[in-house]
């Protein structure tokens, strides 16, 4: 005897409970998501072939724009550091400057000092839109009786060795334009000297190593690719 054969019906869900499920997490993820500001210097950094990554935490950065200007910064997260290396040049060079001055430096995530000892209280007081719209004319590097740089590396320095930067891991980085001069960086390098700083990371603009170079093999054979230096 044959089997009763069963009607097939067509199956119809309905999706509109799940589209707006998806629409609520796609409009909780935008809102939610924390955009990284845009760089408060634009800088073209010369390319290289490299595979490693530069660290983001613990940094002490050195900037030099196409202009050959020296800006001195710390990564957004080791307020604390930002906080005692200000707290020391004020002591250092008795600049007077007052707590909302110097929390301008530490709380502002983007904060980076372009300016002469004699110009910083009065830059430390502008307010953000008036930072971005300031020329800043750097840190003074190229005289070798005048490199001010020499004490901003001296205070990080002394931070670091106080337990800062997570136990002394202080990252110094410099990131240079591809027009600046050799002057700007020779001052850079005598500021780290005359601090015992002989090892910091260059950041470049990355590129793939030339086919079929040893560097392209070890790659492909290692699966690894060419990353910011």
């Amino acid at each position: 005897m044959g089997r009763a054969k069963i009607p097939r019906k067509s199956t119809n869900i309905d999706m509109t409970a799940m589209c707006d499920v998806a629409f609520l997490l796609l409009s909780f993820f935008i809102l939610a998501t924390k955009f990284k500001p845009p760089e408060a210097l634009s800088v073209v950094t010369p390319s290289s072939v490299s595979s490693k990554i530069a660290p983001d935490k613990n940094v002490v950065m050195i900037t030099m724009d196409h202009d050959g200007k020296v800006y001195f910064s710390v990564s957004d997260a080791n307020t604390s550091e930002k906080r005692d290396i200000i707290e020391a040049i004020n002591t250092s060079k008795n600049l007077g400057l007052t707590d909302a001055e110097k929390k301008n430096f530490y709380a502002n995530p983007t904060a980076y000092i372009g300016v002469p000892f004699s110009q910083l209280k009065p830059y430390l007081d502008l307010g953000l839109e008036q930072v971005k719209a300031f020329k800043a004319p750097g840190i003074p590097t190229q005289d070798s009786t005048n490199n001010e740089l020499i004490e901003w590396m001296r205070a990080a320095v002394a931070v670091s060795a106080g337990g800062g930067f997570n136990g002394g891991h202080m990252n110094i980085l410099v990131k240079g334009d591809d027009a600046a001069k050799y002057p700007a960086f020779q001052g850079v390098i005598i500021a780290f000297k005359k601090n015992d700083q002989l090892k910091f990371q260059l950041v470049t603009n990355p590129v793939a190593a030339p086919m079929g170079s040893e560097l392209d093999k070890i790659q492909k054979k290692s699966g690894s690719k060419s990353s910011e230096q």
